[in-house]
């Protein structure tokens, strides 16, 4: 559930937007989360792994997001990281502790 994105009255799934901005040439990895807005409750934001010896930028990837999918589901917001994601022992990416820093000090975890 924590998977569904609530922006402006509208549901985000992140999965969708991974989709979509995984087949962007210069993205290695890709995980979205919501983040706290005041305007609109959530918004979308990915934190992106580049591939090796590239430097995507946030404008050509909200670009690539408009081509494929409607724009309310596209980020607002996006930040390149170097280290791996944290990782379950399951494998799968620990979407809570991205989470954690951008609604510490926050009252609940939506808007």
């Amino acid at each position: 559930m924590k998977d569904m994105i609530v922006s402006g009255g509208e549901n985000v799934f992140s999965a969708e937007v991974e989709s979509v901005i995984s087949t962007h040439p210069d993205v290695a990895a890709v995980a979205v989360i919501g983040i706290p807005s005041n305007q609109w409750g959530e918004s979308v934001h990915a934190i992106i792994i580049p591939k090796p010896g590239t430097n995507p930028d946030e404008a050509s990837i909200i670009a690539h997001c408009k081509a494929h999918i409607a724009g309310y589901k596209c980020p607002r917001s996006i930040t390149l990281r170097s280290e791996p994601f944290p990782m379950s022992g399951a494998g799968k990416v620990l979407k809570r502790e991205l989470r954690a820093p951008y609604w510490d000090g926050q009252s609940r975890s939506v808007h």
